[in-house]
This record gives structure tokens, C-alpha cells and sequence, in this order.
């Protein structure tokens, strides 16, 4: 397993990443559940409950939209537990959380940079086409948290106005696939290039306000492009017209009569 760590080259693309990757993942992922949990002041059920959606939802996602292998969180021996014990721990041991400080805003997006990560890996060890294999690291990515916000009854964050949030799993999901598939980087490299583009998109985007547009709208710049462009064809038609009546006052000499 550490080959793929090591070694470079096209074929490595259908070698899976070391099992711990994905149980990394699982446990950050869980890990920014629960800071919610704690936040909304959730029961143990509502700890464990995000635990899972933020640990496990973004896969459960991928693996059906794929319909290819396994579904993972039901084959791992060690990701349901995990998830669980994490919202456990957490609700039965919460003043760690209560000094946090801004430690959730860490998770939530390196939890998105693990699950880009293993996301597109997946895509990529199952042949699918590179748009596909970007799609499946970004629904991997956001998935448990849209899971998260829905079932606590808010709009999903990557449908809101937000600094970079989807768009840092787009750029992490799409760095690792040309990296491993395009510059034969091996996986390692390819790994660390993901989580540093989706995580410096986030810090990025979080430093200098950097925010997605909303309420946009581009039809009275099209018509107003529109309008102009038909101004400058009329200009041109005229002036066209003028110089096939009166081609002498083009500027060009014409030739003496008789000749």
C-alpha cells in the first residue's frame, strides 16, 4: 500500500488510497458534526446523528449517484463505529468543543479537502470519465454538510452566498485528478496538492472576503451589448452604401474617363 505513496504512474490511477485516508475523513467529518451539535445544544442523538450525516453522508451520496463497488459506510468494519464513538465522546466530553474556539471552521473545510480526496479517488479507481470523477470529489465534499443543514431545517450552505465553499472542493476534486491522471504524480503528491488547493481556496476566499454572486442578473447588459452592436452594423451599412454610390469620395483614385 505504501507503493502508492512512493511510486508514480499512469497505472497507479486504479489503485486505491491506504484505508486510513478514508477513515481520516470519516472522523473530521464527524468531528465538525458534532461542533454543530454542540453549538445548537443537541441530545445525544443529535450529536451522534450529525456525526454520522457529516462522517458518512457525503460517501452514502457518492456511492449510490456511482452505482459502482460497494457502499462504503455499510463495507468498513470501522466507519460506522467510529462515527458514532466520535459523537459520543464528544456529547459525554464537550468542554474541549467549548474551547475550541474557531477549531470548527478548520474541520468543516479540511473535512471537505479529505472527502474531495477520497471521493474523486473512488471515481478514478472505477474508470469513470474526468467530469464524473470531479462531480463525485465535489458531492463526496459538500455532501454531508448540505445533508447537515438540511436536516436542521436551513438551506444547504453551497446554495447560499458563501466565501468558496463548493468551488474549494471543485478546485481540490480537479488539482488530484490531473495531477495523478494527467501529470503522473504519484498519489501522495496528488493527495497533497487536493487538500492544499481546497483548504488555501477557503483561507483565501475567508481573508479577503472573497464571496460567490448571488441575484445576478445579465439581461440589461446583453441588451444594452445587443443594442450597440446593431448600432455599429447600421453605421457600417451606411457608410458601405455611401462608398458604392460614390465611390470617388472613398479616398481611393479612380481611373481617368476614356481610358
Amino acid at each position: 500500500m505504501l507503493d502508492i505513496f512512493t511510486t508514480s504512474g499512469p497505472e497507479l490511477a486504479a489503485v486505491s488510497l491506504p484505508t486510513w485516508v478514508d477513515l481520516a475523513s470519516v472522523v473530521v467529518g464527524s468531528a465538525g458534526g458534532v461542533m454543530v451539535a454542540r453549538a445548537r445544544h443537541l441530545d445525544a442523538v443529535g450529536f451522534v446523528g450529525l456525526a454520522l450525516l457529516c462522517g458518512l453522508g457525503g460517501g452514502l451520496i457518492r456511492d449510490i449517484m456511482m452505482q459502482v463497488g460497494s457502499v462504503y459506510m455499510l463495507e468498513s468494519p470501522f466507519a460506522i463505529p467510529l462515527s458514532v464513538a466520535t459523537g459520543l465522546v464528544a456529547f459525554f466530553f464537550p468542554q474541549p468543543l467549548d474551547r475550541a474556539g474557531r477549531l470548527l471552521e478548520w474541520l468543516d473545510i479540511t473535512a471537505v479537502a479529505l472527502f474531495a480526496l477520497v471521493g474523486t479517488d473512488k471515481a478514478l479507481v472505477h474508470g469513470l470519465l474526468p467530469a464524473s470523477c470531479v462531480l463525485m470529489g465535489i458531492m463526496t465534499g459538500v455532501g454531508g454538510g448540505m445533508l447537515r443543514d438540511v436536516f436542521l431545517g436551513e438551506v444547504p450552505r453551497i446554495f447560499q452566498r458563501s466565501n468558496l465553499y463548493a468551488l474549494c472542493a471543485f478546485g481540490g476534486a480537479a488539482v488530484y485528478y490531473l495531477a495523478v491522471v494527467v501529470g503522473s504524480v504519484s498519489k501522495f503528491w496528488g493527495s497533497a496538492l487536493c487538500i492544499a488547493v481546497t483548504i488555501g481556496l477557503r483561507r483565501w476566499s475567508l481573508h479577503y472576503n472573497v464571496q460567490t454572486p448571488a441575484d445576478v442578473d445579465l439581461a440589461p447588459h446583453v441588451r444594452r451589448s445587443v443594442r450597440l452592436v446593431k448600432r455599429q452594423v447600421r453605421v457600417v451599412s451606411r457608410v458601405t452604401r455611401a462608398t458604392r454610390k460614390h465611390p470617388g469620395e472613398s479616398g481611393r483614385p479612380t481611373a481617368p474617363k476614356g481610358l
